[in-house]
């Protein structure tokens, strides 16, 4: 079973699960949520989004595939591309962050580390462009349906599994940031235990052949 991660774009942005495709809980304000949602323009808006970030600011956004299936996303953006932000008690967000949005991994799909790919991904694109950091609203007191389906607010005790610290801490809605720096120092220690071992093998399994000569 092979797994991948590729950039959303307006191409892909069709194999979201119909509920997300629909959902601008972030994208737009909370009174105009409630009107898209009334005359039914949510996909519109979704697009419209999307379109106006990748144009104006880049990439937003992650789709992992398990085989050919699409099993998850994330997407993140500057904080004055995301209306909803000004909602939470524990705003406004540092300047020097980009906001961690919508996050999904399906139910089926979960505890295999495809939650920790993608915010490896995000960190990988972010560093690329001098990001310092990448923070997200928590929910901390998620109730057992969202666990067990979606929230648009991701749980707090995941965040914090990935490496995301709280900074503003609050009984329903703290703020988490995760430094850009420790995050791919955590890849690299990963990579550099990886090539010790890989290099431990090789000696172990080199070894009888030059006996056998």
């Amino acid at each position: 079973m092979s797994r991948r991660v590729v950039g959303v774009t307006l191409d892909n942005l069709e194999q979201l699960p119909k509920r997300c495709r629909r959902c601008v809980y972030w994208e737009v304000a909370p009174h105009l949520k409630a009107q898209a949602e009334e005359y039914g323009d949510t996909e519109f808006a979704k697009e419209a989004w999307v379109s106006s970030v990748l144009l104006e600011w880049g990439s937003c956004g992650r789709i992992v595939y398990s085989d050919t299936l699409p099993v998850g996303f994330v997407f993140y953006a500057p904080p004055n591309a995301v209306p909803r932000a000004l909602a939470f008690p524990t705003s406004p967000p540092s300047t020097d962050a980009v906001l961690l949005t919508a996050f999904q991994v399906l139910p089926e799909f979960r505890g295999g580390g495809l939650g920790r790919m993608l915010v490896q991904a995000v960190a990988k694109d972010l560093t690329r462009r001098g990001v310092k950091a990448i923070e997200a609203f928590g929910d901390a007191q998620p109730s057992e349906d969202e666990l067990a389906e979606h929230s648009c607010v991701v749980p707090a005790s995941f965040l914090q599994s990935v490496g995301f610290k709280t900074v503003r801490p609050h009984p329903k809605w703290p703020r988490l940031r995760l430094e850009l720096r420790s995050a791919i120092s955590w890849k690299e220690d990963v990579e550099a235990a990886l090539e010790r071992l890989l290099g431990q093998v090789t000696i172990t399994t080199a070894e009888p052949s030059l006996g056998r000569a």
